[in-house]
């Protein structure tokens, strides 16, 4: 493979054309461990990085490492500037732009929070399980922390360094809004799980309108240990489906099942997600997609620390 484990990409190098150097290929491969041998030969000694990857069965550092920018690439002296590692370690830390299901950055309309101003919050706390804040807002738990709704700021807020700051989080915003606004019944969990195909707007779930997993199996296709972890991380319940499969829960009474197949011979690698039926008394079909994409951006980014 032309991609080694630092993610420098060989194909495109000269040296590769004239025979001067081969690809260290990606860590978990034969081409690293042949690399490693030719260095300990020709150098006395490994290069870190793929050292690390192969000890720590990582196949790209910069796509499956949530250590990475680590200490190996910080001493260098190459393959990446501190310049590129810099905004790589800033980037992470920083949450991900969120686009809607046509492609377009969200915006939250101030009606929604205007909306949910009216609704009466005792009804809202036992049909979502949300609970009371101090402030006056709606406290719930998504994944693996704890949101805060204020409503008299009209504003999601997450606890850091010991208080509640707002976050700039558009996506969960919009989802979160939705459903507090619709929401008007709630379902045993668990009873009747669909998939997209078993939906009312089954149809919208094609082409472009897609559930948008294709990074997700990507990144966990070939590593579902990593998958694990990431979302038992998340705090996602192991299900007995599939090759592996979790519930996570970015609402209290919303799961989302995920559902990872390994693949062998004869199939490839396969994550698809399913849902309670109810879920279509709460969300319309662009809103379910844009809570699945949600939590797959979670699933993605594992452990690694987000910003507010």
């Amino acid at each position: 493979m032309p991609t080694g484990a630092c993610g420098i990409n060989c194909d495109v190098c000269k040296l590769r054309l004239l025979g001067s150097c081969s690809s260290c290929g990606p860590g978990k491969s034969m081409e690293a461990l042949k690399k490693l041998d030719a260095q300990k030969g020709i150098f006395g000694g490994n290069c870190t990085i793929l050292e690390c990857a192969r000890i720590n069965r990582v196949q790209y550092c910069t796509r499956d490492c949530n250590s990475f920018p680590c200490e190996n690439f910080r001493l260098g002296p190459y393959p990446f500037a501190g310049g590129f590692l810099d905004m790589q370690e800033r980037r992470r830390r920083e949450r991900p732009p969120a686009f809607d299901h046509n492609g377009r950055l969200i915006k939250v309309p101030s009606e929604y929070w205007k909306q949910l101003g009216k609704k009466d919050s005792d009804n809202l706390l036992n049909l979502t399980l949300f609970s009371t804040h101090s402030s006056g807002g709606l406290l719930f738990h998504h994944l693996n922390e704890d949101v805060l709704v204020d409503l008299d700021n009209c504003c999601l807020r997450r606890f850091h360094e010991g208080r509640w700051k707002r976050t700039d989080d558009p996506l969960l915003e919009l989802i979160t809004l939705l459903y507090l606004n619709n929401v008007d019944s709630f379902h045993p969990l668990g009873k009747d799980i669909v998939s997209p195909r078993d939906l009312r707007a089954a149809y919208y779930f094609q082409g472009s309108h897609a559930l948008k997993l294709g990074p997700l199996l990507e990144r966990y296709g070939n590593d579902v240990d990593s998958f694990k972890t990431a979302a038992e991380y998340l705090e996602g319940k192991p299900i007995d489906m599939a090759d592996t499969a979790y519930a996570l829960l970015p609402f209290p009474r919303v799961p989302l099942y995920y559902l990872f197949w390994i693949g062998d011979k004869e199939f490839k690698p396969d994550i698809t997600v399913l849902f309670d039926r109810s879920i279509e008394d709460h969300f319309s079909a662009s809103a379910i997609w844009g809570l699945v994409n949600l939590v797959s951006i979670a699933l993605l980014r594992g452990f690694e620390i987000g910003g507010i």
